[in-house]
């Protein structure tokens, strides 16, 4: 069956465009032909028609009853013709009638059943295609969301998934039903008059040439309909997410203008498009009418003057009408493949990405024994942006050692690094002597415990949020967690207790209450290696009390790294590395660096307004 589609395609090749520059579209990956039509479909089809074959076939079954019945209405007005209207015979009447009958209730009990098929297979391949875009996104490095929108991964996935199923139905609806629907009335058509069908021939080939020059236009316009989409979607999100600032600051009429902005031009395309596929209704209604004046010029005079039989004559007129819609939605093929192969290009371009992070070939997992971590010449930059410049230090095993330093000094860049969200363009990172890109990723991690300023949750239950730091405790593993990092009495007042929902983000909790649970998220962890990236941030002078002892409590005996901009979180530190433009510039305890009186003193003394503040 694949085979087959694969030759019909190759007959429509010249409709569809360049051919890609492959050796083996059914074996390769990989496409280089922007314009690449053929190769797209043949790739969709290698890789989803096969799984689902046995169904497909099925389809097929239905496809060809509905297109014998269909010819079988055709020619069975030729009876209704010769026996009813020219003989006379009663008898006829009924066997005609009884025939007819049974035509049209296999037909529409073979439409039933094709539809059903197929839509149970379209659900089955929109299901299969999103769980693996889905997996393949999840694997990308950070870079590649670094680069990319939500709104253009969301246009990208759907889109792409809608365009694949569109594809593949588009394709078995033209093989099965309508090529065979067509076969089967030309075959009534040869048979009742072979030289009348010859005009109907003739009028098919400036048919199809004229529909194919509309395919390349309505591409352009399909690229063009996708970017401004990703407008639209940028712009909700945009405004959802930001929309205490979108009030606070009246930005309204803005948002309101790039919105408005990004649906003229949807539907500016949109009709464009529109209008490009209109345009095949007045090409085959014109032509098809000029065939069926001819046949019936031509017919109606063989009848009258030649005697030929006329019930012949109105079986083929017949044939000839009811190939009309089947070889319209043929002509179409093309541009309606074309509007969809914008998708296909977005979905393949994800799934053909490789993720600039994996593991090595030969990775093995991280042993962690005492949990030292070691810089050494770190250099790495965002596109031209330097953050990392030569940036060594060490950072003892079982031991708190603070990062501190202005805002885009380095720090986030290397908690990134240790957590091997980017790799370094020079130098290295270590974990008691081992490389980090020479572990495995997910050892990395498990190893890690991670508190951020701005603590994301799920939109699941705090139970569930919690949970994440260790998938499978048990209720009182977590309500431990929540006790010591100050949330279990604020938890129990929600209104569904640990089953309360966070809402997206954590919308439903104060920024304290995120922290709070973000912070038993990473104790009940458990990992040898913490990282606290303005830990307590969010909270207010109370709970930070009262968090940071449950904090000292987390930290012993585990390898600890704080970012802090608040100095007086981290003057017990055991060592304080000051950042300055991507390097480490001071290294020492507390008192020692303000003794130095370099760039720590300073920034003790504009936090603690006096020096004497400063110094205790």
């Amino acid at each position: 069956m694949e085979a087959g589609i694969a030759g019909l395609l190759t007959v429509w090749q010249p409709l569809f465009g360049r051919r890609c520059r492959v050796q083996n579209p059914f074996q390769s990956k990989t496409f280089t032909d922007p314009d690449g039509m053929f190769q797209l479909i043949r790739r969709l089809f290698s890789e989803n028609f096969r799984t689902y074959l046995p169904r497909y076939l099925i389809a097929f079954l239905f496809m060809g009853l509905v297109a014998a019945t269909t010819a079988a209405s055709a020619w069975i007005m030729g009876d209704v013709v010769n026996e009813v209207f020219v003989n006379r015979d009663k008898t006829m009447v009924y066997v005609i009638a009884a025939t007819v009958m049974l035509i049209f209730a296999v037909k529409g009990a073979s439409t039933y059943g094709q539809m059903v098929v197929l839509a149970r297979v379209g659900n089955a391949i929109v299901a299969d295609l999103q769980r693996r875009m889905f997996d393949h996104l999840i694997r990308q490095d950070q870079a590649y969301f670094d680069k990319n929108s939500l709104a253009e991964l969301n246009v990208r996935v759907a889109q792409g998934v809608a365009a694949a199923r569109t594809t593949l139905d588009l394709i078995v609806v033209s093989l099965g039903r309508d090529v065979l629907t067509l076969i089967g009335l030309v075959v009534v058509m040869v048979v009742q008059n072979p030289f009348l069908s010859i005009f109907a021939f003739f009028i098919m080939p400036p048919a199809v040439a004229a529909v194919a020059v509309l395919v390349r236009r309505v591409k352009q316009y399909a690229k063009r309909q996708v970017v401004s989409t990703a407008k639209i979607q940028s712009t909700m999100q945009e405004t959802v997410l930001g929309v205490r600032i979108v009030k606070a600051f009246g930005m309204e009429p803005v948002m309101r203008q790039r919105m408005a902005t990004g649906v003229e031009e949807v539907q500016a395309q949109s009709n464009k498009i529109a209008s490009l596929m209109a345009r095949t209704s007045p090409l085959m209604d014109t032509l098809g009418g000029f065939a069926i004046a001819l046949v019936i010029f031509y017919g109606g005079y063989s009848v009258i003057e030649l005697g030929q039989d006329p019930g012949a004559l109105f079986s083929f007129i017949t044939a000839l009408l009811l190939a009309y819609d089947p070889a319209r939605r043929l002509a179409r093929l093309n541009v309606n493949l074309g509007k969809q192969i914008v998708g296909l290009r977005l979905m393949y371009q994800l799934v053909d990405r490789e993720p600039a992070m994996s593991d090595a070939p030969d990775a093995a997992d991280l042993k962690v024994e005492g949990g030292q971590i070691a810089f050494s010449g770190v250099e790495f930059a965002y596109q031209d942006h330097a953050a990392l410049a030569g940036t060594s230090f060490v950072a003892e095993a079982g031991k708190m050692t603070a990062l501190v330093g202005a805002s885009g000094a380095g720090k986030s860049t290397v908690f990134a690094m240790i957590e091997r969200f980017y790799d370094p363009s020079a130098g290295e990172v270590t974990i008691d002597g081992q490389p980090v890109r020479d572990v495995t990723i997910a050892s990395l991690r498990s190893k890690i415990s991670y508190v951020g300023q701005d603590s994301f949750l799920f939109n699941v239950s705090i139970r569930d949020n919690i949970a994440a730091g260790k998938p499978g405790a048990t209720q009182d593993e977590i309500e431990a967690a929540a006790r010591l990092a100050n949330a279990h009495e604020f938890i129990l007042k929600q209104s569904e207790g640990y089953d309360t929902r966070a809402g997206e983000g954590g919308s439903n909790l104060s920024g304290g209450q995120r922290q709070r649970i973000a912070i038993a998220r990473a104790m009940l962890r458990d990992a040898p290696i913490l990282l606290l990236d303005e830990a307590t941030s969010a909270l207010d002078a109370e709970s930070e009390a009262k968090i940071q002892s449950a904090l000292e409590h987390l930290m012993e005996g585990r390898t600890t790294l704080v970012i802090a901009h608040r100095l007086s979180t981290v003057r017990h530190a055991h060592q304080i590395h000051v950042m300055d433009q991507g390097k480490v510039v001071e290294s020492g305890t507390h008192n020692e660096l303000y003794e130095h009186d370099g760039i720590y003193r300073r920034l003790c003394e504009l936090q603690f307004q006096s020096r004497n503040a400063a110094a205790e």
